[in-house]
């Protein structure tokens, strides 16, 4: 008999027809054609038994499925892949993020005087997303750079500067070119990739593996959420040291755990946003998303998914320079799409929707459940709200950007527009 082992059961449909799926603590042993399966956590009952399963990951994995398209199956995959970046990473018990593939370099990544984010398109926006929180925990200068644009300043780097690469694929160019350029360097590298064998997390010094399975739809959707969370973990774990933020790292912790059910909670709203799509926004093609503080990367990812899927001009503009230009144009109706979940800047962004409103704007406004502020305003039909679950301010952008990504799905559904194959795509094409 023979044994197989992956971390990525995509890669045995072709060889093998039954799986056991470890569980966190598990030790596999093979020997002499056998397999022994053992748990190594203390005072478990739970020592060997694990059911074997039909493997049925080529229907869910390559094909599409129930879905028309894989753009949509991929949205409706977050809730997995949202776990799966987690599992084994994240113990809501000890409050703890064990990541072993940076364990090696722990000493030389918690010395770190400044840290660099680098990506391209939607990974460039994940790490702007988790930039505030790695500046909250670490209390140390964070940067985001565009790959491209680092290349061509010829930017100082310091051996003690850790730079952190985040790609879908791992074999983006421009963030390759940007990594050789910080090697020479001698700075600390850490890759954040889906694909274990790719350039980037071979040449990386660590890396931490997103774990998000095959994306063949040209729109970043689950692996802008699952690099979203991997970078959240690595600013935990390399804050871990710091006794002043245990708190803070405890309620993002908890927080973490309950993301999957959270995602599921919020593609709910779907038939809302389909009849919103056909009723209200089908006819325009130009959008304007309002944003402040985490949620000014979530109203730069929709915008470009906007452009990329729907064929729209959509522009993200942070919600306080909402001055005369702006509220100008606001004033001719575009749909304005703003985000106002429960943050410190929530005042601030409540007064800009307001002066939206008084020029007779009619703004979709992205909020928690039971965020009552607009009721008055909704009652007469000046405004739509897409409610989504409260959580933690860090990771609130991964639930405030499924309605972007679902508004874009179902615009260019609505324009007969192919989402998995859009026009002069820079990506290759899925093998559909």
């Amino acid at each position: 008999m023979e044994f197989y082992l992956s971390s990525d059961c995509a890669s045995l449909a072709r060889y093998v027809s039954k799986v056991v799926y470890l569980e966190d603590n598990d030790i596999a042993h093979i020997y002499d054609g056998e397999l022994h399966i053992h748990c190594s956590k203390i005072g478990s009952e739970d020592f060997s038994f694990r059911t074997v399963q039909k493997l049925e990951l080529e229907l869910s994995k390559i094909k599409k499925g129930p879905y028309d398209n894989f753009m949509q199956k991929e949205i409706y995959e977050q809730c997995e892949t949202t776990k799966n970046v987690m599992r084994g990473r994240v113990d809501a018990f000890t409050n703890r993020v064990v990541l072993g593939g940076l364990e090696n370099w722990l000493t030389e990544l918690r010395r770190a005087k400044r840290i660099i984010m680098i990506a391209s398109k939607a990974s460039f926006h994940s790490c702007l997303a988790a930039r505030p929180i790695f500046e909250e925990l670490m209390e140390v200068p964070v940067n985001v750079e565009l790959a491209l644009d680092f290349v061509d300043r010829n930017c100082c780097i310091f051996r003690n500067d850790v730079c952190i690469f985040v790609s879908r694929s791992g074999e983006t160019t421009d963030t390759i070119n940007a990594l050789n350029y910080c090697i020479k360097k001698e700075a600390v590298t850490i890759g954040v990739v889906n694909c274990s064998g790719s350039s980037i997390s071979r040449f990386t010094h660590c890396g931490v593996h997103t774990n998000t399975g095959p994306e063949k739809g040209i729109a970043t959707t689950k692996s802008y959420t699952s690099q979203y969370i991997a970078l959240v973990m690595i600013a935990l774990w390399m804050s871990e040291d710091l006794v002043s933020k245990i708190e803070r790292r405890k309620e993002i912790i908890q927080a973490l755990t309950i993301v999957p059910s959270q995602i599921k909670e919020v593609l709910e709203l779907e038939p809302l946003i389909i009849e919103l799509c056909d009723k209200k926004l089908k006819q325009h093609d130009t959008f304007l998303l309002l944003g402040r503080g985490y949620q000014f990367a979530s109203a730069l990812e929709g915008a470009s998914k906007m452009k990329e899927i729907s064929y729209v001009h959509s522009e993200s503009i942070l919600t306080n320079e909402l001055g005369h230009r702006v509220l100008a144009v606001a004033s001719d109706n575009p749909p304005i799409i703003a985000f106002a979940t429960k943050d410190a800047f929530s005042p601030k962004i409540a007064s800009c929707i307001d002066q939206i409103i008084e020029r007779k704007g009619n703004p979709i406004i992205i909020c928690n459940k039971g965020h009552k502020i607009w009721e008055q305003d909704k009652q007469k039909g000046n405004v739509v709200t897409l409610e989504v679950p409260q959580t933690v301010d860090c990771l609130q952008g991964i639930l405030n950007v499924i309605p972007l990504q679902l508004i874009s799905y179902w615009l260019a559904i609505k324009k007969d527009i192919g989402v998995d194959l859009p026009r002069d795509s820079a990506m290759s094409a899925p093998d559909i």
